[in-house]
């Protein structure tokens, strides 16, 4: 799960970073529109990346993991409205 998210972060990083360089070394000579619009592409890919980098998967649990104390975990099942087996 881990290295799954951290390759999907890792792609979309890479293409911010290939569409940032290629759109200033070289798309700029033919039409600086098209590489304006590059860089505002690559402007919105980063926060994404931070999506799919952390995003919870169904088998993750990470908030959902006993704390080991006993009276705080059923405090808080209680207010989750669950109940512990």
């Amino acid at each position: 799960m881990y290295s799954r998210r951290r390759r999907g972060y890792f792609l979309l990083m890479g293409g911010c970073l290939v569409l940032f360089i290629s759109a200033w070394a070289f798309v700029r000579l033919w039409s600086v529109p098209a590489a304006v619009g590059m860089c505002l592409v690559a402007m919105i890919i980063p926060p994404i990346a931070a999506v799919v980098g952390n995003r919870r998967g169904p088998e993750d649990r990470w908030w959902d993991d006993p704390s080991g104390d006993k009276k705080s975990d059923e405090w808080w099942d209680e207010l989750d409205g669950k109940k512990r087996r």
